[in-house]
Parts: C-alpha cells; structure tokens; sequence
C-alpha cells in the first residue's frame, strides 16, 4: 500500500469499514473539532483581555491546526467530512449513498453538540447555554455562501489533482477564511447549529443560524457544479 493510499482525503474510504465505524468517526471527528472551536474561543477571550483580534487569532490557529489533523487521522475510515455541506456534496456526487449521507449527517450534528458541552465542561461553564451574539444580515449571509464554496473547491480540487495535500489544503483555507470573510466562517451548518448552544465567543444566536445554514448548502451546491465544469477529465 502506497503513502496515497493511506491519505486522508475527504474521499470515501477506500478500505472496506463498516457503516458503524464510519459513522463513529464521523460523530467523534466532529464532536474534537468542536471541542477546539469553542474551547480556544473561551481560552482565546480569557487571555485576550478584552483585545478580540487577538482571541480570534488564537481560535483560528488553533481551529486549523486541528483540521489538519483530525482529517488525517479520520480520513480513512470516513472521508473526515465532519460537515453536512460535504457530506451533501459526496452525496450529488454519487460517491455516497443518501441513506449513509443521513445517517452521517445525524452522527455529525451530534458530535458537534457534544463537543461543545466538552468545551463548557473543560472551562467549568453552564453545560447548557443558548447563544445571544447575533450574526444577522446580507453580508453575513454571503460571507458563509462564499466561504462553503471555497472550502468545497479546496476538497474537490485537492482531491483531484493533490490527495495527499487535503488536509494540510483545508486546514489553511480554514485558517484564512477565518479572516477574509465577515461571518468568520462557519462554513458547516453541523457547527452552525452546536455553536448556537454555547454563549461564548464562538458562539450565533439560534435566530441567525437558518441564513447561515442556507447560505452554506447554497455555497457548496455551486461549489459542486463549478467543480465538475473546472476539474473534468
């Protein structure tokens, strides 16, 4: 077996695992991204003292980091989707049956509402939290249109010609849609719906997750035409 066989690529695996265990690791892979979402967004804001470009530094390292990593070590068994958008985009692909792509979707909105929890439990916060920091507007809404597309592009273009590069190639868009769109950069309504049950940095108002949640399957189901048009034998 070759280094590429073994890369995690957000591809479907290519070993032989069961629906258990993809879906475990689709729920755990999701519920430690989370945990590092909010949890540096807690630490960032408690260190920051009161400087918010500097708590959002240190979440958007931290998220990065993460992603590289979590993708390379799930990526085999699940293709390390950790996102419904993804998963979708798998799903009008035909590189996944809708039946899985519901059942992951189930286990990655569960992992991500445990993740949070992990983190409120981690910082001695309230377990139980709903989020008041609204994100509401036009802007906000494009903002996370634009980064789901990106985000898929990078997936479907590594995929295509740089497998082996997917994970550190997410982690670094990642990191830097962080900072160029104005949402931040949700880009997964997974994390979307988890974050607005925690009050914390991190956290949306439930009334501004729909736009949010929309505007991503929005993003990703251009992503995916554009895709096929650009990335075609």
């Amino acid at each position: 077996m070759t280094p590429d066989d073994t890369a995690a690529s957000l591809e479907p695996p290519r070993e032989p695992f069961g629906p258990a265990r993809r879906l475990a690791a689709e729920a755990l892979g999701t519920a430690l991204l989370l945990a590092v979402v909010v949890g540096s967004g807690i630490m960032g804001e408690t260190l920051a003292g009161g400087n918010v470009a500097i708590a959002l530094l240190g979440n958007t390292l931290a998220t990065g980091a993460a992603l590289v990593v979590l993708i390379t070590i799930f990526g085999p068994l699940s293709g390390a989707h950790f996102n419904p958008a993804v998963t979708l985009v798998f799903a009008l692909r035909r590189e996944i049956g809708w039946g899985l792509a519901a059942a992951y979707l189930a286990a990655q909105v569960a992992g991500a509402i445990a993740g949070v929890y992990a983190a409120h439990v981690m910082f001695a916060e309230p377990i139980l939290q709903v989020s008041t920091k609204l994100r509401d507007g036009p802007a906000q809404a494009f903002s996370e249109a634009l980064a789901t597309f990106g985000l898929v592009l990078t997936i479907l273009g590594t995929i295509r010609f740089r497998p082996d590069f997917t994970p550190v190639a997410v982690g670094l868009y990642i990191t830097a849609a962080y900072w160029f769109t104005a949402s931040t950069s949700f880009a997964n309504p997974a994390v979307t719906v988890a974050r607005s049950l925690s009050d914390t940095f991190a956290g949306i108002d439930p009334s501004s997750a729909p736009a949010f949640i929309a505007a991503q399957l929005a993003g990703a189901v251009a992503a995916t035409f554009t895709a096929r048009a650009l990335f075609a034998d």
